[in-house]
């Protein structure tokens, strides 16, 4: 009963890598358009672009790290 638990718990913590996977197709998907939108800010653009990928794949990373906790820790 415990193991079924702990498999349910790190399923649970691994769908946040999924919305993780669609924010960062999100970040990347309006750095286009605002390039093409007004490409003498592309390099400002990318760099910000940059640091909100970072951030978006920092909580998928806290993510994994939770669900590979339930797994074999608890």
């Amino acid at each position: 009963m415990l193991e079924g638990a702990k498999l349910i718990g790190a399923r649970a913590a691994t769908i946040a890598l999924a919305g993780a996977a669609v924010g960062i197709g999100n970040v990347f998907s309006s750095l286009i358009h605002s390039m093409a939108r007004n490409p003498s800010l592309a390099k400002q653009l990318f760099g910000y672009s940059i640091l909100v990928f970072a951030l978006t794949e920092a909580i998928a990373l806290f993510a994994l790290m939770m669900a590979f906790l339930i797994l074999f820790i608890f």
